[in-house]
């Protein structure tokens, strides 16, 4: 659990810092720039204005050079400008406007240019008192906007290089489950076979010890165990075979073998055989995993007391099974680390029971299993749905089948 902290705890000091440098790097940076660029625009506007100041100064004297003066208003191509008379108000001349088609237009730009606070550049002389107004470029506009273009870029890049890292780290760590799973079985079969071995041998010297005889029968039912159990880690990391089953007698014979090794004084309120069939698509060894882990793990929440409550229902699309216990509950700030591997509340347990078991009905039966109610002091809700299977394929209801006792 405190893994679970530290780990997140990282990747969010890892993002302030990192949003930190962008913001010092990039719109830091770019401000200046900008800033820059238009102290440089409007030192070239204050030329311009000179410009038009000895361009409209002693207009009758026609042998005057203004070529300089008209040289410098034709140079400004990036500067959108705006020459207005201050006696008049009227509108002179316009430059770079490209989307003001008429004069309307332009008085539409020169009011939210005086509506932003620029006043212009006043120049005058004899019979005359007119003014520049202008805004930045379209260069200064994109060196304005550029920073939250990039901060785009780089919020993007890190985003797809989390997701490859998260995905690469498991992808490895799936990869350690199935290694170990797989060599857990292998190593689980050779002892296996020697012990069933030895328990044929022991079965042909006590033919007529009837006492040694169950003994043995109690011997093999737990070998059968342990190779059901190297059977279904072998299953883990291939593609397992699905098949149409009722579910609900998979539910209940579970549920059978765990009521019997839990404590008397937990009860066990499963749905009978009798009930409605419910078919689904699944590997009967790894979805009876499935729903003993989640027993498991209510039995170790109730300390020996308590009621385990069982519900099975379906859709048009999916079958549903509803396991409940009245254990110690999770918090809500926890529900969402159940299914990771390694987190466990328990002081014994390598918190991979629920891992493999999402592992198991999301990757190879195409279901969802989730937390779908808690309340610590309460109780705790898991939720498995699985899609349909076809009822004609499926393997008929065990009329035979004992029934599910509540223990006292």
């Amino acid at each position: 659990m405190e893994i679970y902290r530290s780990r997140s705890a990282w990747k969010l000091y890892a993002m302030v810092v990192g949003v930190l440098i962008m913001v010092v790097l990039v719109i830091a940076y770019s401000s200046y720039l900008a800033a820059k660029l238009k102290a440089s625009e409007r030192e070239r506007v204050v030329l311009l204005a000179k410009a038009y100041e000895d361009l409209f100064k002693d207009p009758e004297n026609l042998e005057r050079d203004v070529s300089l003066a008209s040289d410098i208003i034709e140079a400004n191509k990036t500067i959108p400008v705006i020459l207005v008379d201050m006696e008049t108000n009227e509108i002179l001349q316009w430059h770079n406007f490209p989307a003001a088609k008429n004069e309307m237009a332009i008085q539409k730009e020169l009011d939210k240019i005086m509506a932003d606070g620029n006043k212009g550049i006043l120049f005058e002389g004899a019979g005359f008192r007119r003014s520049i107004f202008y805004k930045g470029s379209q260069l200064n506009t994109y060196i304005t906007y550029f920073p939250y273009f990039i901060l785009l870029v780089l919020l993007s890049f890190m985003g797809i290089g989390y997701v490859s890292v998260t995905s690469a780290r498991l992808a490895e760590q799936n990869r350690v489950w199935v290694g170990m799973a797989k060599e857990t079985a292998h190593q689980l079969g050779t002892p296996i076979s020697a012990i069933v071995a030895w328990i044929e041998h022991l079965k042909a010297m006590s033919e007529t010890d009837q006492d040694t005889l169950e003994i043995i029968a109690e011997l093999e039912n737990d070998v059968g165990r342990l190779d059901l159990i190297a059977d279904r880690f072998s299953k883990i990391g291939s593609a397992p075979k699905l098949e149409s089953r009722n579910i609900l007698e998979d539910l209940y014979r579970t549920g059978v073998y765990m009521q019997r090794r839990a404590s008397r004084k937990v009860r066990f309120e499963f749905p009978s055989l009798s009930d409605e069939p419910v078919y689904a698509q699944v590997n009967a060894p790894l979805f009876n995993w499935v729903i003993e882990n989640l027993l498991r793990n209510a039995l170790d929440a109730m300390d020996g007391a308590g009621l385990i409550k069982a519900e099975i229902s379906q859709d048009h699309q999916m079958a549903q099974i509803e396991i409940s216990d009245t254990g110690k509950g999770i918090p809500s700030s926890k529900q969402k680390l159940v299914f990771k591997p390694g987190f466990t509340t328990k002081k014994r347990g390598w918190g991979l029971g629920l891992s493999l078991a999402k592992r198991i009905i999301e990757e190879y039966h195409g279901g969802k299993i989730y937390v779908s109610k808690s309340e610590p002091g309460v109780g705790t809700t898991f939720t498995i749905r699985l899609p349909i299977g076809n009822d004609d394929v499926a393997k008929a209801k065990s009329p035979n089948e004992e029934k599910l006792e509540t223990k006292a």
